[in-house]
Order: C-alpha cells, then sequence, then structure tokens
C-alpha cells in the first residue's frame, strides 16, 4: 500500500489567536517564536507552500529589551534609491518613535521573501501598550 505525503489544503486549516505579552522579553528571541507561530511550523500539519500559521497579538511592544549595546549600535537602514538617499537611525530612536515597527521589523525579516510571507505578516498585530482591540478573538495567552 503506497502511502500519500498530507498536504494542507488552505481552506481545511484552523486558525488559532495568541497573546504575546512582549514585557522583559530579548526581541530577536522573541521573533523567532512569533515567526514560528505565524508560518504553522509549530502544528503537525505544517506545509511549506501553505499558510498555515495562526494570528499573533503582541502587546507591551515598548517594553522589549536588546541584548548588549545595540540600541546604540544596531540601525535601521533605508535607501531610496537616489545619491545621498541612504538613512539610518538607531534602534534608540526607532524605540521611542514607534516600538511597534522595531517587533514587526524583527519578524518580517524572519519570515519567507515572497507573496507567502506577505501573507503571514498580515497576521501579526503589533502595539505598543498593554491594551488591543482583539478580545473578540479569545486569544490564548502564550507563555514564552
Amino acid at each position: 500500500m503506497e502511502r500519500q505525503t498530507y498536504f494542507a489544503k488552505p481552506g481545511e486549516v484552523e486558525r488559532q489567536w495568541h497573546v504575546i505579552d512582549a514585557d522583559g522579553q530579548v526581541l530577536g528571541r522573541m521573533a523567532t517564536r512569533i515567526a514560528t507561530m505565524l508560518m504553522g511550523k509549530h502544528k503537525p500539519q505544517y506545509t511549506p507552500h501553505t499558510d498555515t500559521g495562526d494570528f499573533v497579538v503582541v502587546v507591551n511592544a515598548a517594553k522589549v529589551h536588546l541584548t548588549g549595546r545595540k540600541l546604540d549600535q544596531k540601525f535601521r537602514k533605508t535607501y531610496s534609491g537616489y545619491p545621498g538617499g541612504q538613512k539610518q537611525v538607531s534602534y534608540r530612536k526607532l524605540m521611542e518613535r514607534n516600538p511597534a515597527e522595531v517587533v514587526e521589523l524583527a519578524v518580517k525579516r524572519m519570515l519567507p521573501k515572497n507573496a507567502l510571507g506577505d501573507k503571514q505578516l498580515k497576521k501579526l498585530k503589533v502595539y505598543a501598550g498593554a491594551e488591543h482591540p482583539h478580545a473578540a478573538q479569545q486569544p490564548q495567552e502564550l507563555t514564552l
């Protein structure tokens, strides 16, 4: 008898909602766990070419930690494509301006660099404070 490899279809994936409290968490370690949840690698029916992941809500993004001296030595670099169009912003200023963006960037860079990764990133909801508007989805508290 021949065994068939199971591939999850987009319609038969059950998605759950998880809440992660970023207060006191190290950014990189937390981001790897979030990326795993968004891709669905924690589920037995994980399929690489199908979005099998769950929704993740991150609260208290303003209280996330970067180890060492990364706040001053790590930079977010953007380039417009024009001469002299490169900008650098230190992570200290980025954390003051928009702490949710720091978490989103860390997770985005750990997801696949294609249309599937873009779709998975849309299931990430990041909030700087402790409040979030997703109580109706009954998210489960997830401890890292």
